[in-house]
């Protein structure tokens, strides 16, 4: 690895610095135009290979958190005594080191299409062969290098294959980027570039984290399996952690080996598939939050701010949100990781307690009696609550509610008012009960959507104390702001004036699009139509000629202002 970077970096290096031959002068007349190679942020872009060179950048974070020398043109660097201060310029470094993947793209011309070529499959190779020829390392588990390596193989791999494309479309004369036509699937408002790389780099983020959970834990609980002897069942038989027939004269311990391997196996079965699931809920909410931002997008850019957020917002740029703007990827990817791993700590002990009722059906049936044995007062208490709750159900229904054909009305209120003041400690009691509940729901529910920056995990009022919703509010007011189709398409419009034959950069799908934006469409009146609005004129008529009517309907019988007040008459 140290060669390959010192061959590597200052080709990555000059790549930068490559005078452009005929591009030269063109970006030094016309600097706006997308041809110089720090555009690679713009949504004219190829959003597929910038996806895939921020995935390999992510990916290259995570080898290099548990790599011991960070920075590989230094060997042992973790040894001196500036071990920290190499890993923090480490973090510059990756980035400077697969800047030219992605330039080389930006700038649009056969040279620097060559270049990417050249580059891409330099790397490609390089680190095919490294994991080819040394597949096996001692770090954590002995393939976790190579498994680790597999979404930065991946996406060199796509990487060796756009260039190529790209370079046969530039000589061909197609300047159209080869995501034109995913972009038109998207229709009006298709998915922002910002957030392609979010949603990339978090699906890697998924990945790695789980790769490190199966293999810091598995293996452990393989050995530890493995090695399980007479002498440690013993032991935890002498606990009271393994049941036994005769725990006071230890004898052949067979069946209580096999038993503690069996519950060994269990447990290593539980982390798997509580890992498979909470792999599976993070993906599935960071599809949705695909959708959810589609929906907020395209509210905002037809003006319904109040459809997205709560209270009214200026859609404009600030300080803040050019700072959320910059961070959005990073927290959607960080977010990512977090959830993962509360929720595979929260379904892993739900797992366990799951299996363990199961599995160990005997054991906990004798632990239970155990337990309520040693302590009689428990379950007098336990049953009060329970009386106490059924009671109060029981008499809600047939004492304190009278039931009418259209409407439900309250009786016996000195008999619940005192039903109510004696119930009170009982009630305090079972409320803590119901807090508890509450806490475990709000939080399974907070773990799951804990990935989706999309919703706040607070209430309205103090959202803005939630770091990932405030972050996507901002986000969304420069995407709006910066990106709208009407204003993409007022600009476009105006550049074909100004020169007929219309710049490289745009495509005419920008006036579609900020088109079908401004157009609402109006669907002719059918048959089924006109029938509906005749049946609702025939209902108003109905209705107000026979007041007493309005009683059974649906909307007053689901009112609640309805319960125990006059019904009035409608106006037509």
């Amino acid at each position: 690895p140290r060669l390959y970077h010192i061959c590597m970096a200052p080709i990555s290096v000059s790549t930068c610095h490559i005078p452009w031959d005929d591009l030269f002068a063109l970006m030094l007349l016309i600097p706006s135009l997308p041809c110089s190679p720090a555009n690679f942020l713009e949504e004219e872009g190829n959003r597929g290979l910038v996806a895939a060179v921020f995935g390999i950048l992510f990916s290259s974070l995570c080898v290099l958190v548990l790599d011991t020398d960070p920075l590989p043109l230094i060997t042992h660097s973790s040894q001196s005594t500036r071990g920290k201060y190499w890993k923090i310029l480490a973090l510059l470094y990756y980035p400077a080191f697969y800047y030219p993947l992605m330039a080389c793209a930006t700038v649009r011309h056969k040279a620097s299409y060559l270049m990417g070529c050249l580059l891409s499959w330099c790397h490609c190779v390089v680190h095919i062969w490294q994991k080819v020829d040394c597949p096996q390392s001692p770090k954590i588990y002995r393939y976790y290098s190579t498994l680790s390596y597999i979404p930065i193989i991946l996406c060199l791999v796509l990487l060796s294959l756009w260039y190529p494309a790209l370079l046969i479309k530039s000589f061909t004369g197609q300047k159209e980027t080869l995501d034109k036509e995913v972009t038109q699937i998207y229709g009006v408002t298709w998915i922002p570039l910002k957030l392609i790389l979010s949603i990339t780099t978090a699906m890697i983020a998924v990945y790695q984290v789980a790769l490190l959970l199966l293999v810091a834990v598995i293996p452990t609980i393989q050995i530890i399996r493995a090695g399980m002897t007479k002498d440690i069942v013993v032991l935890l038989v002498q606990f009271g952690l393994v049941p036994s027939e005769s725990p006071a004269v230890p004898g052949d311990m067979e069946k209580e080996l096999r038993t503690v391997k069996y519950y060994l196996w269990s447990l290593e079965v539980c982390y798997i598939c509580s890992l498979v699931l909470c792999c599976l809920l993070t993906c599935t909410m960071l599809l949705r939050t695909l959708v959810m931002h589609r929906s907020n997008l395209k509210a905002l850019y037809q003006g319904a701010v109040l459809d997205v957020f709560y209270k009214a917002h200026i859609l404009r740029p600030s300080r803040q949100a050019i700072v959320c703007w910059m961070s959005f990827a990073s927290f959607q990817t960080a977010f990512a990781c977090l959830g993962l791993l509360i929720q595979q700590v929260i379904f892993f002990i739900c797992s366990v307690g799951f299996a363990g009722g199961f599995c160990c059906l005997e054991w906990c049936l004798m632990l239970g009696a155990f337990l309520l044995a040693s302590s009689l007062p428990p379950r007098p208490f336990w049953l009060t609550l329970v009386v106490a709750v059924i009671v109060q159900n029981l008499a809600a229904h047939y004492q304190f509610l009278e039931q009418h054909p259209l409407r439900k009305e309250l009786t016996n209120r000195r008999a619940l008012y005192i039903a109510t003041y004696l119930l009170f400690p009982i009630n305090v009691l079972v409320g803590v009960l119901a807090g508890l509940w509450r806490m475990l729901i709000s939080g399974l529910y907070n773990s799951i959507h804990f990935c989706q920056l999309d919703i706040s995990l607070l209430n309205r009022g103090v959202e803005t104390f939630d770091p990932g919703y405030h972050t996507y509010c901002h986000y969304l007011k420069i995407e709006v702001s910066q990106s709208h189709p009407v204003m993409k398409a007022f600009c476009l419009l105006l550049l074909q004036l100004a020169r007929p034959e219309g710049p490289s950069g745009l495509r005419a799908s920008n006036v579609e699009e900020g088109i079908q934006l401004m157009q609402h469409k109006q669907a002719p009146l059918s048959r089924a139509r006109f029938k509906q609005s005749r049946a609702r004129w025939w209902l108003a008529y109905t209705l107000l000629h026979n007041p007493s009517l309005t009683a059974c309907r649906k909307t007053a019988l689901c009112d609640p202002t309805a319960n125990g007040t006059q019904l009035s008459t409608p106006e037509p």
